[in-house]
């Protein structure tokens, strides 16, 4: 059992389109899909949202512990600054008090961020490795805590929700440059493009690449939009 938390166990250098990653895209649309299903179930509405706190809670404590118990706990990876590391701190607070600012904020990178992880894992270990499972589990839990608020919870977004996350994102990637500077981190991959593949690899050269991805989250938000859009202009709220 030791093996599934050995830092060399179970290592899968190109997991992107493997079968463990397609069976876990697998899974994860059925979780979406039960989601919506049910959201109308009072056991949905009674125990969702301690479930996805609960996931949430744990899938970072146990990251945490697991990079200390292996001795890879490291302030060029380990501090709270990559994207969807932010967006489940977020999703955390969000669940617990229902704010809507953070809602309205979370939802647009935490959704961009958690999804394009999903598609294009940055991850070097296959199933049944701890990380594996945990990071599928901590994206998995970002989506749907995102989409248990606007199912469930009924919070919706406007375009004044778009311009907030895009200026805190861009608030966000400063500081995450800074800490890169100072640190020889690559937080946000503002400093270098990831090591596995993913989109970043079609958008030219450092730094270059860091204005197409402004643009790519423009785009992406503006897409997560849409469906508000239409709803506010049906008479929905």
């Amino acid at each position: 059992m030791l093996e599934l938390i050995e830092k060399d166990a179970y290592m899968e250098p190109a997991l992107f389109l493997s079968t463990a990653h397609l069976y876990s895209i697998l899974a994860f649309v059925v979780l979406v899909g039960l989601l919506y299903y049910f959201r109308q179930s009072s056991l949905t509405k009674r125990y969702a949202r301690s479930l996805l706190i609960a996931s949430l809670v744990l899938s970072e404590f146990g990251l945490i512990t697991w990079s200390i118990w292996i001795g890879n706990w490291d302030i060029r990876y380990n501090l709270p600054l990559q994207l969807c590391t932010i967006s489940l701190y977020l999703c955390v607070y969000m669940l617990i008090t229902k704010n809507r600012t953070v809602f309205e904020v979370v939802y647009f990178f935490g959704l961009s961020g958690a999804l394009q992880a999903l598609l294009t894992p940055d991850l070097f270990y296959t199933f049944p490795h701890f990380r594996f499972i945990h990071f599928f589990i901590a994206h998995f839990s970002i989506v749907l805590s995102i989409l248990y608020m606007v199912w469930i919870e009924q919070f919706h977004i406007t375009f004044r929700s778009f311009i907030k996350s895009f200026i805190t994102l861009n608030a966000i990637a400063l500081i995450a440059i800074i800490v890169n500077f100072i640190t020889g981190a690559n937080y946000m991959f503002l400093a270098r493009k990831p090591t596995n593949a993913s989109l970043i690899d079609f958008l030219g050269p450092y730094p270059w690449y860091i204005l197409s991805l402004e643009l790519i989250a423009l785009i992406m938000f503006g897409i997560l939009y849409i469906p508000f859009y239409f709803k506010k202009k049906s008479g929905g709220y």
